[in-house]
């Protein structure tokens, strides 16, 4: 499942406006969003990485994906980083 390619990633951007910077300088190998995150948080995030061709794995939980990254609190999208 998706939280266990977070836990083994070896470089990861958590949150927002970071995994958009990151998507812009072509960072990003894959894109891992949180399906309860609200959709006008995600929806830019989104089509950013739709439109960079970097695929989009979904997991079910802000809160579990939160926890995958080693943080307190959820975590609406995560980037894997090359």
């Amino acid at each position: 499942m998706s939280y266990e390619k977070v836990l083994q990633a070896q470089r990861i951007v958590i949150g927002t406006k970071q995994t958009v910077k990151a998507l812009k300088e072509g960072l990003v190998k894959e894109l891992v969003v949180a399906n309860d995150a609200d959709t006008s948080v995600t929806a830019k995030i989104i089509n950013e990485a739709l439109g960079s061709d970097v695929p989009v794995l979904y997991v079910d939980s802000k809160k579990k994906l939160g926890k995958a990254c080693g943080i307190e609190v959820g975590a609406a999208t995560v980037a894997i980083i090359r």
